[in-house]
């Protein structure tokens, strides 16, 4: 318990609260206003981290990637199309895109999907 009252000043003994530094004098818990010694923070270090998410989700700033719209502009792209002959259903018409799937020095996978049958495969 010790090392946990040592170490976790910024919270309050009795709730878990974010204490709030209200004076040069005293902490005190906005909750069960428990007051703790503000020389009790002499010689402590505190850290955390904020990541860009928090800081987005604070100022209220729309993320930078949206789910649902990247789901309906994907629906919306149109790959470009290849003559070859689905295994499937015999259409010949398949869309297709590359991938690099191994090292750099590799071929790139080509992936297709039929546009009648939606049935997809790759080549190497």
């Amino acid at each position: 318990m010790e090392y946990c009252y040592n170490r976790d000043f910024q919270f309050c003994n009795l709730c878990g609260t974010l204490l709030s530094l209200c004076s040069p004098e005293f902490a005190e818990c906005p909750l069960c206003h428990l007051r703790r010694p503000a020389n009790e923070m002499d010689g402590r270090e505190i850290r955390y981290t904020i990541s860009a998410e928090d800081i987005r989700r604070e100022l209220k700033i729309e993320p930078f990637v949206q789910i649902g719209a990247v789901l309906e502009k994907e629906e919306e792209l149109r790959r470009p199309v290849a003559n070859k002959i689905c295994p499937n259903c015999g259409h010949n018409e398949l869309e297709y895109y590359t991938k690099q799937m191994r090292s750099a020095d590799e071929g790139a996978t080509t992936f297709y999907e039929c546009r009648k049958c939606k049935h997809g495969f790759r080549e190497q």
